[in-house]
């Protein structure tokens, strides 16, 4: 007679309410309430505030610089995933944990170290502004914080799938005559990309929403220097309550949007 095993996580119903549950009070319910909170407004109110010159300035600086950042750090954290997985060497473990600690730091900490670095009369901005290059308080230093802040997530994504890729894969395809770039792009590719896209779609999103990091270092100049995190905060303290939820749910929108169509790419990839 075999005596049935108990799993150790309750049945699918429980388990599914409980997700359910623990989602909305953190995720469906404020997103809810943020939308309802718009619809106060009429649709021409509501266009009104997301095409004002200054939310679409700071929208365009809130995505260009989150897109900018995760493509520099999807070439920067594969290379550091690559690294880290096929040579051993002394530091090693130092490394990988310093790989963390945009996750650890807390990033107004961040934010004020760039700033004291790249500023006009900081160690490296100094050098900067005398060959006539200006990093803090302009989109170029509000790319360097993003960069530093979503430094892990390509890194972590790409490192276990590239630990899983045996190195005489590599080699066999090596003896059988292909180049180095001809192994990268028919062998480790395929397998590295689907990772990749996972680990860019979450720096993107990250460097999108980031506000403590990046106010330090960007001068918050109004059409110049302004993020939209930013641009809300200004609103909250001015009491504008439907103004701020309106360019949240812009926001929420746009990054739903490109979210959306990264992972249809990446299901089209994954898909034979």
């Amino acid at each position: 007679m075999s005596r049935r095993i108990s799993p150790v996580i309750p049945g699918f119903g429980l388990t599914l309410g409980y997700t359910l549950v623990y989602l909305s009070l953190l995720v469906l319910i404020p997103l809810g309430a943020m939308f309802l909170k718009t619809t106060q407004l009429t649709w021409d109110q509501f266009w009104t505030i997301i095409t004002a010159p200054r939310v679409l300035a700071a929208l365009k600086l809130s995505f260009g610089t989150a897109l900018i950042a995760a493509l520099i750090n999807g070439v920067i954290g594969t290379l550091l995933a690559w690294v880290l997985v096929r040579y051993r060497f002394p530091g090693r473990k130092i490394i990988d944990a310093m790989i963390d600690l945009p996750f650890a730091l807390p990033t107004a900490v961040a934010g004020i170290a760039l700033t004291a670095l790249y500023a006009p009369n900081g160690l490296v901005g100094r050098f900067a502004t005398e060959i006539g290059l200006k990093i803090a308080y302009t989109p170029l230093g509000i790319t360097l914080a993003l960069t530093f802040v979503v430094l892990p997530f390509v890194v972590r994504t790409v490192q276990p799938v590239l630990a899983d890729i045996p190195r005489e894969v590599e080699e066999a395809a090596a003896c059988l005559g292909a180049k180095p770039l001809q192994v990268f792009r028919h062998v480790l590719l395929p397998a590295l990309l689907p990772a990749w896209l996972t680990g860019f779609a979450l720096a993107f999103a990250r460097g999108v929403g980031e506000y403590g990091s990046v106010i330090f270092i960007a001068g918050n100049m109004p059409m110049k220097t302004e993020i939209l995190p930013l641009l809300i905060m200004v609103k909250l303290d001015q009491y504008d309550y439907t103004g701020a939820t309106a360019i949240g749910v812009l926001m929420l929108v746009v990054a739903f949007v490109l979210l959306l169509l990264i992972n249809l790419l990446q299901r089209r990839i994954e898909t034979p």
